[in-house]
């Protein structure tokens, strides 16, 4: 044993974390017997044990972590305390689970068995020590982090706090217990639907759930925690559910529904962790020791799956997405926006919803009214409070006047997509910028070496490429040109951070990289509708591909009127061979007929979704490659020609822009595991048979 002597600190030196205002957080010596655990005792014979892993911005598990906290437990056992607060020195939350880069060392399923009985082991020893355990909790407590939550005897929420486990975003479902401990804990059909879905709960759900006891501010955290020590803090699990469902027979109902349910939105031939989950709690739930046993070779299972591995790797794009934000540059505290329309509108309450102050510039009212209605059912679907629904209307003011300009440290403009209307706006707003502001255009196609003409000081001037809808599409292409400034290339980086967005740094092109690799998939679709392929078939055969939406939907989703105009500009400025689209596709947008926005285009809508028949016809056979590979044929000619730097970016933008299926690791991930060669001749195949749109780009020949 360590022999490690227990400190004496005060409770309320114990107590801080790092949310107490006004007053410094606790910041353990350095040095002692652990690089990660801090553990002290303090006046009360309480032990407080801090997580704080060395070196790195946030708390995750890993397997140096676990080691240590190993050594911790029997410290523990050897010098048992009243009882144990488990939390976070760090400012970022508790834990944000395992630590995912560890996963790629293991390359068979006997390693993950073995790494995850080891953790199994430890975890269960921290489980057993006999005294009360509180886990007190901020920030965000996720995965491993929560499992291990479990673990204590009470979990205390510092307000604000977010709880849940997102292993199904990576292919697995929770592999530290967690799918035992949780379903005994709480209603387990609440339980499984948070692990099925991937969705935290905030703090005021967690505690109807029962995940925790109880919501506080930090500055009560001594005296809750010494209430749980007492036994005054009344526990909210709830079990009665999982008593009735304490058999198999009596969850089969239950399983057949959530079966129907979750295989609607993640089938299992793409992802199979929901249904490896499912399977899990109907044959073991309930039974502590079988279903933690059949959790790791379930896990293990998992993480050796073609998905499991593509969405790691599409986790790790993430990562390396965010790292473009982390720029040294000035933040960007007050952004004004010119045009509220659709997409002005979002753009405009998506940063006053993080917090920035906006100004909005538009000379009809009622569409300024309508961004703020958006705003208010964003906030809404959010879960914030009235208050800070107040707060963050208070955030965006309607403009009427365009006076936003003159103060703004940033300027999106937001108009149709004309250069001519972009000229007469940059004209309007430049001479009233500030000195040090950037002046971004929202533009989807147009090259920014078109947009700068006229301008006095077009090194200013950057590309901000949002998506729509703005609050669920994570991506904004960063559009650099050979006038633009380092400065500005920057701060445009840095915000889009700022903002919780994902930048794609992409050059000037035609269409950028998305659109122009989306544009030849819609085009497609709309030649396959006009040989008279229903619309249903179409979207079902990218669809059981795996995309979120058919590229009919989709194309309605965007606008008839912006898809054909990104056509058109693609046509005229690329040798693509691209068709010219049916005239009756531009009937429809000349009679308003434009999809979502207007309630009808190649559906009608309503309510906000496409009515679609449930008869469809057979598809073509090579309906599939016909819509596909024009997409990575343009994907690969950017990376060709440098409008992006690598297949990582071109991966990530796909993914987080169009939603291609992310299961598949993003196109170019996809083009590698067919083999780059297959597609080559795929594709020349289409040319000799269809014509010149399928001509293979170069980069094929490696």
């Amino acid at each position: 044993m360590t022999g490690h002597i227990l400190q004496s600190l005060s409770s309320r030196e114990m107590a801080l974390g790092p949310f107490d205002t006004g007053e410094r957080p606790f910041q353990p010596e350095k040095g002692g017997a652990w690089k990660h655990w801090h553990l002290r005792r303090d006046d009360q014979d309480i032990a407080w044990l801090l997580l704080d892993k060395e070196e790195a911005g946030a708390n995750v598990l890993s397997a140096d972590v676990l080691e240590e906290l190993d050594s911790v437990v029997s410290e523990l056992e050897d010098n048992a305390p009243k009882a144990l607060v488990l939390r976070s020195v760090k400012a970022t939350g508790f834990c944000m689970g395992a630590d995912i880069s560890e996963f790629e060392a293991l390359e068979s399923e006997d390693d993950v068995i073995d790494k995850l009985s080891r953790a199994h082991a430890v975890t269960d020893r921290f489980e057993a020590l006999p005294f009360k355990k509180i886990a007190l909790i901020h920030g965000h407590c996720l995965g491993g982090g929560l499992e291990l939550a479990l673990c204590c005897d009470y979990r205390l929420a510092i307000a604000g706090a977010k709880l849940g486990f997102p292993e199904v975003q990576l292919g697995l479902h929770p592999g530290l217990g967690g799918t035992d401990r949780f379903t005994r804990l709480v209603d387990p059909l609440e339980a499984m639907t948070m692990m099925l879905t991937g969705k935290n709960a905030h703090d005021s759900k967690a505690r109807k759930l029962g995940l925790v006891d109880d919501v506080i501010q930090e500055r009560h955290a001594e005296a809750a925690v010494a209430a749980a020590v007492r036994g005054d803090l009344k526990h909210h699990g709830n079990g009665i559910r999982e008593r009735l469902l304490a058999t198999r027979p009596a969850r089969q109902f239950e399983v057949r529904q959530m079966r129907n349910k979750t295989y609607s939105k993640a089938p299992p031939d793409h992802y199979p962790a929901p249904k490896a989950l499912i399977d899990l709690w109907e044959r073991h739930g309930g039974h502590g020791k079988s279903m933690r046993k059949a959790e790791i070779k379930s896990f293990a299972h998992l993480l050796n799956t073609p998905a499991s591995r593509n969405l790691v790797r599409v986790f790790f794009l993430r990562e390396k997405m965010k790292h473009e934000t982390r720029a040294d540059a000035e933040p960007v505290r007050h952004v004004h926006v010119v045009g509220a329309g659709e997409m002005g509108g979002d753009i405009a309450g998506w940063c006053a919803f993080q917090g920035l102050r906006v100004s909005l510039f538009d000379m009809e009212a009622d569409k300024i009214a309508n961004a703020v209605g958006k705003l208010t059912a964003l906030c809404e679907k959010k879960h914030r409070s009235k208050a800070e629904t107040r707060t963050i209307l208070d955030n965006l003011v309607p403009d009427f006047e365009n006076q936003g300009a003159s103060h703004a440290d940033l300027v999106i403009e937001a108009v149709p997509e004309s250069t001519e209307i972009k000229h007469k706006v940059y004209a309007d707003v430049e001479p009233r910028l500030k000195d040090d502001a950037i002046l971004a255009t929202n533009t989807s196609s147009i090259p920014l070496e078109n947009l700068q003409e006229g301008l006095k000081a077009p090194e200013r001037l950057v590309g901000l490429h949002f998506f729509n809808p703005v609050a669920s599409m994570p991506l904004v292409e960063v559009v650099r040109h050979g006038a633009i400034s380092e400065t500005t290339y920057d701060r445009a980086r840095a915000f889009t951070g700022q903002i919780d967005r994902l930048p794609a740094t992409v050059r000037t092109a035609p269409g950028f990289l998305v659109n122009r690799a989306l544009t030849p998939y819609l085009v497609e679709a709309m030649i396959l509708l006009d040989e008279g392929v229903q619309a249903e078939t179409i979207d079902a055969v990218a669809e059981d591909f795996g995309m979120p939406m058919g590229p009919i939907e989709l194309a309605d989703q965007v606008g008839l009127d912006i898809c054909l105009s990104v056509s058109d500009m693609l046509r005229d400025r690329l040798d693509t061979n691209m068709p010219d689209a049916p005239e009756w596709l531009r009937s429809l947008v000349e009679d308003g007929k434009l999809g979502r926005k207007t309630g009808e285009g190649l559906y009608t809508w309503d309510d906000g979704k496409a009515d679609k028949k449930d008869k469809r016809s057979a598809a073509p056979k090579d309906a599939l490659d016909r819509l596909l590979l024009p997409m990575l044929n343009a994907c690969m000619t950017c990376i060709r020609e440098g409008v992006v730097a690598d297949e990582d970016i071109a991966d990530g933008a796909m993914i987080f822009g169009t939603g291609f299926a992310p299961f598949r690791g993003g196109p170019m991930k996809y083009a590698h595991d067919r083999g780059f060669a297959d597609i080559r001749e795929t594709l020349a195949q289409l040319a000799e048979q269809y014509g010149e749109r399928f001509r293979p780009d170069t980069g094929w020949d490696g």
